[in-house]
């Protein structure tokens, strides 16, 4: 694997996503029974803005540091609190990586599995966690995992699914992933985010999902950028099975708000759909 993610930590990508990760972890407080969180594709579980690799890129300007200095958005409390609890009062060192905003959700009850196949990068998770006994970790495969871990003894929870996408035939190993797990576990809440690069990868890939059969199945969008090259991360979707009640509704609103933020480009868009209803 040659994607390190270090180079594009906080970018709007990274805001899109973990402000959804968050709104999903915070849901499943509604209930006092536990809950376990899935992430497939963990990583190191921070990172340092202030390093060389992501001062060469410097995408979290335009991502985290960006929202942190606009003026607050209704609903992005709890996800701006995960990150700030990597830091000093005003300043901006360390982005949160799923697992450390995954941990920020977990009440006493709950825990966390977390699967990364590369050695160096499970070293380090490994470390950002040690003796933390409601956090598990593997060195393996997260595909290969869905298997290992599903369905969860506690029956309720979330999995995310977040590949770095470098090879051609990912789309295709995340419909099957999703399938397999769908089938082990069908009440459990799977998020998956992609990336959105060109269009006709990314309408395949929704047509897949809904020749799966699954229902309930919650399709967002956010680009900051017009669709307008293949070598641009333009931007990212997140197609969520099982969504809590009224997620809907709450990124019709959120989403176009997070939008004018991060916007780079007037064509730049964010939308919230139904891609299988109930």
């Amino acid at each position: 694997m040659n994607y390190r993610h270090i180079f594009h930590a906080g970018n709007f990508a990274d805001v899109f996503k973990h402000v959804m990760l968050a709104l999903l972890l915070k849901s499943l407080h509604r209930k006092d029974t536990p809950f376990c969180y899935l992430d497939t594709h963990a990583g190191t579980g921070r990172y340092d803005l202030s390093s060389a690799a992501a001062q060469k890129t410097g995408e979290y300007r335009d991502g985290i540091k960006r929202l942190l200095s606009a003026q607050p958005i209704p609903g992005l409390a709890d996800y701006l609190a995960a990150v700030r609890s990597l830091n000093d009062a005003d300043t901006l060192r360390y982005y949160p990586g799923s697992p450390r905003i995954a941990r920020f959700f977990l009440r006493p009850q709950d825990r966390a599995i977390l699967l990364e196949l590369q050695p160096e990068e499970c070293t380090q998770l490994k470390a950002e966690f040690a003796g933390d006994r409601q956090v598990v970790i593997q060195e393996q495969d997260g595909y290969a995992g869905l298997k290992s871990f599903l369905p969860p003894n506690e029956r309720r929870g979330l999995v995310l699914i977040d590949p770095p996408y470098e090879s051609d035939q990912e789309f295709d190993r995340v419909i099957e992933a999703l399938r397999l797990a769908h089938a082990r576990w069908d009440s459990g809440t799977y998020a998956l985010w992609y990336p959105v690069k060109s269009r006709p990868p990314v309408e395949r890939l929704h047509r897949r999902l809904v020749a799966t059969g699954m229902r309930k199945i919650l399709l967002a969008e956010f680009s900051p950028w017009p669709e307008d090259t293949a070598f641009r991360l333009n931007g990212c979707g997140m197609v969520v099975i099982n969504p809590p009640w009224k997620l809907d509704a709450t990124l019709h609103s959120l989403l176009p708000a997070l939008l004018e933020v991060l916007r780079q480009h007037p064509a730049g868009h964010a939308t919230t759909s139904w891609l299988v209803p109930e």
